[in-house]
């Protein structure tokens, strides 16, 4: 599904054209994910913003997120209409992504808002430097934790949880590590040559 991993233009062009007609949509919104914590707001009109959230109140429109071991983040408030991804590894959870796309949401009327948590890295498959897991810990003390081995390791998932509860989403998170499912693409499992997944959000 990703047009930035060196898969043939054509294959990927052929694979969004498929999951537009499985999921019934008009189009899907996609993003350029840089890593960091802008929210972009899908409108009528088709673009590929520079972003890590989408928010839209448009019906028909599936909002994506690309992961392969990053921690794909889906949000909805039914009621007011309104749906959101985000797309939080280790830096954006730093940055507190999860939040600024509740904030987003929130602007376009969102109140009660529900996010799902899909599935990513798992903390036993992603050691880490000690300093750089204290820096994340700073902000995430939740996502602190150990690898396999013992050595230090992040838990985003876990830290992006909390940071979702923290802003008062009602959070549920689905089992899964992308480096020990081969269902699954890993950048790590895979030494950096793999394709994208992806969590789709969308008002019908």
């Amino acid at each position: 599904l990703a047009l930035h991993v060196g898969d043939d233009p054509g294959d990927v062009a052929t694979n969004r054209a498929r999951l537009v007609g499985v999921l019934a949509v008009d189009r899907i919104a996609w993003m350029d994910q840089v890593h960091g914590r802008e929210v972009a707001v899908v409108g009528p009109d088709p673009q590929v913003p520079t972003a890590d959230a989408l928010v839209t109140r448009e019906r028909g429109v599936a909002l994506a997120v690309l992961v392969a071991d990053c921690t794909p983040v889906l949000a909805a408030d039914p009621q007011a209409g309104v749906v959101g991804v985000a797309h939080a590894g280790r830096k954006g959870l730093a940055l507190d992504v999860v939040g600024a796309m509740l904030d987003a949401m929130r602007d376009l009327g969102a109140r009660d808002i529900t996010a799902r948590v899909g599935p990513s890295i798992c903390a036993r498959c992603y050691p880490v430097p000690l300093a750089l897991r204290e820096e994340v810990a700073q902000v995430a003390p939740q996502a602190r934790s150990e690898a396999r081995d013992g050595s230090p390791a992040l838990d985003i998932a876990a830290g992006v949880v909390a940071q979702l509860s923290g802003h008062g989403a009602t959070v549920q998170q689905l089992p899964g590590c992308s480096a020990e499912d081969p269902a699954l693409f890993s950048y790590r499992r895979d030494h950096g040559t793999t394709g994208r997944y992806a969590g789709l959000a969308w008002l019908p």
